[in-house]
């Protein structure tokens, strides 16, 4: 696979020496149990895959380039190049501005752009609407286009299933950027709705049986489907692509609910004809974060810690999973560790910061699963061992940590 070109101030001193040891021991990518790097009065099992993907390294090196190639001239985002509020921060403070936040609102008016400016597409992709404005204005995308290559497979996934007549359903968050760029060329090639969960997909599935009326469809899923769509006619074949950084099991669930409500309708016979049978169009690095995720689970440890943008979807479902056994604390970075006793988090589902007194618990060793998002840099890992060391004196020397890293093994 590629490498890319990524500031120095990304990377990590104790990160990198996880990953390289991973490396080397399973290149193959086959083992999905944690890392343990053992501090002695602190343990950290850290998973097997986390952090910056192939789709943000890509976005993160065309950004800079775009500000090395560009001196003396108005650099613009479209919007968040990825969810993770360090990065765009800094981006930010380079004299990158956002034309749009993370929800498509204006921030700056299309209207002050000049052909000469230099417009950066983020990793999400666009809408074809804003690409036809950037161009009308003479501004070229292609050059510092960051979309990731598993969100254009997504899009070349909808035009094969809008070839086949099928009505596009997309598993995704409907005011997510990628989302709404998914959205907006699907509808070129085929009826297309979305779903968030599969309780909006039981929804959806009532009107597939024809339990219901337009006027209610119309009520429900307005605003997340295309223009003039009719259940009448627009649900007879029907076929499963997601926003890449969903849950894959959920994914999958709902893919399998609306295959079980086709042959409800139509009879297991005629299947092929009404649902198409499409694979899981998650990127790599969110199935591997997951499945890494998973192997976290089988860990003895206290609590779990996940690090990332507050708004990053493929990091609030290593949260989601997490809690499945652990007290789980999602953080931004190290800053919101305030001491031994206090920590600000996330409540992802309620989108508010509570705090938590008292989150680590007294006996030593101390276990903390450790994991971060596809766009959160590793760096910010760094800073979390560093300073939940701090409260422990008596923790091993780094070097000594370093030297003894192991492959967690539940046996």
């Amino acid at each position: 696979m590629k490498s890319f070109t990524i500031p120095e101030f990304y990377r990590s001193p104790i990160i990198s020496v996880v990953k390289n040891f991973r490396k080397t021991q399973d290149p193959r990518k086959k083992d999905f149990s944690p890392t343990l790097l053992d501090f002695g009065s602190v343990q950290f099992y850290i998973a097997r895959h986390f952090g910056f993907c192939y789709g943000v390294e890509n976005a993160i090196e065309i950004a800079f380039k775009a500000l090395n190639e560009n001196h003396g001239k108005n650099i613009y985002l479209l919007s968040e190049m990825i969810h993770n509020p360090e990065v765009n921060k800094d981006l930010n403070e380079r004299g990158i501005k956002f034309l749009q936040d993370t929800h498509g609102k204006q921030l700056i008016s299309f209207d002050v752009l000049k052909k000469e400016d230099v417009v950066i597409i983020p990793a999400f992709g666009a809408p074809l609407e804003i690409i036809k404005v950037l161009h009308e204005k003479g501004i070229q995308t292609e050059k510092y286009n960051t979309t990731c290559p598993f969100v254009e497979r997504v899009w070349n996934k909808s035009e094969q299933i809008g070839k086949t007549n099928h009505t596009i359903i997309i598993h995704g968050k409907y005011n997510h950027e990628e989302t709404r760029a998914i959205f907006s060329r699907s509808s070129v090639y085929g009826k297309t709705i979305i779903v968030k969960d599969l309780e909006e997909a039981k929804k959806l599935g009532e009107y597939i049986l024809n339990s219901k009326s337009q006027s209610e469809f119309e009520n429900l899923f307005k605003e997340r489907c295309s223009n003039g769509f009719e259940i009448a006619t627009d649900l007879n074949k029907v076929g499963v692509i997601n926003q890449t950084t969903m849950l894959a099991s959920d994914t999958q669930e709902i893919a399998n609910y609306f295959k079980d409500v086709m042959i409800k309708k139509y009879g297991a016979d005629k299947i092929n004809n009404h649902f198409a049978d499409t694979r899981d169009t998650l990127c790599y690095a969110t199935n591997e974060n997951q499945e890494a995720t998973y192997g976290l689970l089988v860990t003895p440890a206290d609590i779990a810690i996940v690090v990332g943008g507050y708004n990053s979807s493929n990091t609030s479902h290593l949260v989601e999973l997490c809690e499945r056994k652990f007290p789980t604390y999602f953080i931004s970075s190290a800053n919101d560790i305030q001491n031994k006793n206090t920590i600000q988090h996330f409540d992802y589902p309620n989108k508010k910061n509570i705090v938590t007194n008292n989150f680590l618990p007294i006996n030593t060793p101390l276990k903390i699963v450790l994991t971060s998002g596809a766009s959160c840099p590793d760096s910010l890992l760094d800073y979390i061992i560093h300073k939940i060391n701090s409260f422990y004196p008596n923790t091993k020397p780094l070097n000594e940590a370093l030297n003894s890293l192991q492959t967690f093994s539940k046996s």
